[in-house]
């Protein structure tokens, strides 16, 4: 019997992005449906060509390759377990020098740190609630506002000439107030004040994607909303930890954080 063929787009994803599972059925060999695993879990949807597909995202610490492994339903019901190893393309990131308040390059005292323990623990269980929920995402993605790119994703953060962080989010001019718009159809999963995020909107877009809107000055929306790309959702703002207005925007597939230009329909990273 022949064996189904899986690949993947692009030939060599880049770390910190996503990229799209492809798995072909052979030649009178149909399939009913695939499942599997590349770091997280994949939800595969048959395509209009008949192939199934999933997006899956690249660690941006993974090195050299990732693997995936995969269980394909065969239309009698039989199973047939799959493996690929995928080659990673090392990311260009680099260090932001950042002058700041003292205050804000500073630890976090035992109160905040229990603050932020709960806020990160709100937005874990988002992840998990966007691999629970089917996918209601569908066709290109759009940007949350057409602006300047002012911090890109990946850099490594220097507050006061010291490495605090890496910036796992993209920085989007605004001034307070300007507009932020859903990027694609999504049901609000998060409505709340962050310590560091200050206030923020979590959309879930099913299929493992969610995706997040920081600093706003104003919430638009409420949990349960249905939104579709486009819908305003918040507006620009300067609360949490920052040093002015902008709108932080992420990106995740379940807990993994990736570059939000590696959206299908995007321009991408360059």
């Amino acid at each position: 019997m022949a064996t189904p063929r899986v690949s993947w787009t692009p030939e060599r994803p880049v770390q910190g992005r996503l990229f799209v599972v492809r798995v072909t059925a052979a030649a009178d060999e149909p399939i009913s449906s695939v499942r599997g695993i590349a770091g997280e879990t994949l939800h595969f949807e048959r395509s209009g060509d008949g192939d199934f597909e999933s997006l899956a995202a690249i660690p941006i610490g993974v090195e050299g390759t990732m693997r995936i492994d995969l269980t394909v339903v065969h239309s009698d019901g039989r199973e047939e377990v799959l493996s690929a190893t995928v080659p990673v393309s090392a990311g260009t990131y680099r260090h932001e020098s950042l002058n700041v308040a003292p205050g804000l390059g500073s630890p976090l005292d035992s109160a905040r740190q229990a603050r932020l323990r709960r806020d990160q623990a709100k937005a874990a269980e988002v992840s998990r609630l966007a691999h629970r929920t089917p996918r209601l995402w569908a066709g290109d993605f759009v940007m949350p506002r057409e602006a300047r790119v002012t911090s890109g994703f990946g850099n490594g953060r220097l507050f006061n000439g010291q490495v605090s962080s890496r910036h796992m989010g993209l920085d989007l001019e605004g001034a307070p107030g300007d507009a932020v718009t859903a990027v694609s159809r999504g049901v609000v999963a998060l409505v709340d004040d962050f310590l560091l995020a200050g206030n923020i909107v979590y959309l879930n877009h099913g299929g493992g994607l969610l995706t997040g809107y920081f600093h706003l000055s104003e919430q638009l929306v409420a949990v349960g909303d249905t939104v579709e790309a486009g819908t305003p959702i918040g507006r620009v703002g300067a609360t949490g930890r920052v040093t002015g207005p902008h709108l932080h925007w992420v990106v995740r597939y379940g807990s993994t954080s990736v570059d939000p230009r590696s959206l299908p329909g995007l321009p991408g990273p360059g």
